[in-house]
């Protein structure tokens, strides 16, 4: 037999408030859907990157292009 599933509340990652993480909060970990399409736009956007070590080849072009 299945246990039901136990709704806690999570810190938002958008807006920082109180998320219900349960099934009935379609936009679970978000508290709405403004914070969940918020945070889809900053992907969007580029905002969250993760920085490449390796440093630029001295021979490539600014977009990544070798000059011809």
């Amino acid at each position: 037999m299945t246990q039901p599933f136990a709704a806690r509340t999570v810190t938002c990652p958008a807006c920082g408030g109180p998320s219900r993480y349960a099934p009935d909060n379609p936009w679970r970990p978000f508290c709405s859907e403004r914070c969940k399409q918020l945070d889809l736009g900053a992907w969007a956007s580029e905002r969250f990157r993760v920085p490449d070590p390796t440093p630029p080849d001295p021979g490539e072009l600014s977009d990544g292009r070798l000059p011809s």
